[in-house]
């Protein structure tokens, strides 16, 4: 008998979409298909799709070559294409006796504790209904620039909300490669990571295609995400035949599988590592940054010896040691200003009414 698992598969752009960035009808069915046999076999299933903005160029006149960039104009197209991608959706599960619930979100909405568990509670409720969530990027109002690989990031953030099993990243390629196969003729399957490191990373390469926003750089960013997450990763070809079942079954040679680590981070400290940008760093002496990774404590301005870019209270930054690496990521509780100026001074030192702590252990994660 096979146990029921929580998946949450992620589609991208350029693998529902054409060269024009039109809406494939037959390669949404395709992915439907295999989402509607996931639930014939007990399991409950969360659609993360990218091609909101692919599919609202062409209704606008701004396909192929005329593709805007401007984060205005996407957002108003995005606005267009959402309700004919959904519209795709819609008929494709229906076929199968499924009905699709649209649930827009962003990656800043897990920044806040009271909207993570809203998410939360909506889609588990959905899944509770018999529905297939179908989760896209709020591109049209988001606050922020529509960024690379955003839907990348929100499909590893929506499996730690869910509380996946597994992540599986549909794509254009095989899965991670060990070379770029334009390139090399001998290029061949990453099957399993247990571990990342620079080397791997730096497989993955650059931007994906004009229709898309990631690329394979974005998907590994997002299983590493899920893997710290404690949800097993798989990085895939959607065009691979029952490519979904393999990957919730394990089968060998389906993809890159990412595998989780032992130990799962939290909501927040996951959207503190991954999903929100840094504006600046802080620079701390051996003697902080031992502290840090070893006793799980604040850091304090005694323990700061430079500070760099003009981040406000709240916003995050790195943290970085005497070797210049990149070991922790913070929100700060002081801003960039009035730090540089209680830098290595004492708790008893600051002036009144600034916290005790540059950044708060429990805004503080450390990150490879």
């Amino acid at each position: 008998m096979v146990t029921s698992q929580v998946v949450v598969a992620k589609i991208g752009t350029s693998s529902i979409t054409d060269h024009h960035g039109d809406i494939q009808p037959h390669a949404v069915a395709k992915f439907c298909g295999g989402v509607a046999a996931l639930r014939q076999a007990g399991h409950r299933v969360v659609v993360v799709t990218s091609g909101a903005i692919a599919a609202g160029l062409p209704a606008v006149g701004m396909g192929g070559d005329l593709r805007p960039s401007d984060p205005r104009t996407l957002q108003a197209v995005s606005a267009v294409g959402q309700s004919r991608l959904m519209r795709v959706y819609d008929d494709s599960f229906a076929v199968h006796g499924l009905v699709a619930g649209q649930v827009l979100l962003a990656p800043l909405d897990f920044g806040s504790r009271q909207q993570y568990l809203h998410a939360r509670g909506t889609l588990e409720r959905l899944l509770e209904l018999g529905v297939v969530p179908v989760v896209n990027e709020n591109d049209a109002i988001a606050d922020d620039e529509i960024r690379f690989g955003d839907n990348d990031r929100l499909s590893a953030l929506v499996a730690h909300l869910v509380r996946a099993d597994v992540l599986v990243l549909l794509t254009d390629a095989a899965g991670l490669l060990t070379a770029d196969p334009r390139l090399d003729d001998t290029a061949s399957l990453i099957e399993e990571i247990v571990e990342f490191d620079a080397e791997l990373e730096a497989l993955a390469g650059g931007t994906g295609t004009a229709r898309g926003s990631g690329g394979m750089a974005s998907k590994v960013r997002a299983a590493k995400m899920a893997s710290w997450s404690g949800v097993r990763a798989v990085i895939a070809a959607a065009a691979r035949e029952g490519v979904l079942a393999d990957a919730v079954l394990g089968v060998p040679g389906v993809g890159t599988v990412v595998h989780p680590r032992p130990v799962r981070m939290s909501a927040r400290k996951l959207w503190i590592a991954f999903a929100v940008a840094s504006t600046g760093r802080i620079v701390v002496d051996e003697g902080a940054q031992w502290a840090l990774t070893r006793r799980n404590v604040s850091l304090l301005p005694a323990g700061v010896v430079g500070v760099e870019g003009g981040f406000a209270e709240g916003d995050a930054v790195e943290i970085v040691g005497p070797g210049d690496q990149v070991f922790a990521k913070g929100l700060a509780r002081i801003g960039a200003a009035d730090l540089a100026r209680v830098a290595g001074r004492r708790s008893s030192e600051r002036p009144d009414g600034m916290p005790m702590e540059a950044v708060h252990r429990d805004d503080l994660v450390m990150v490879p």
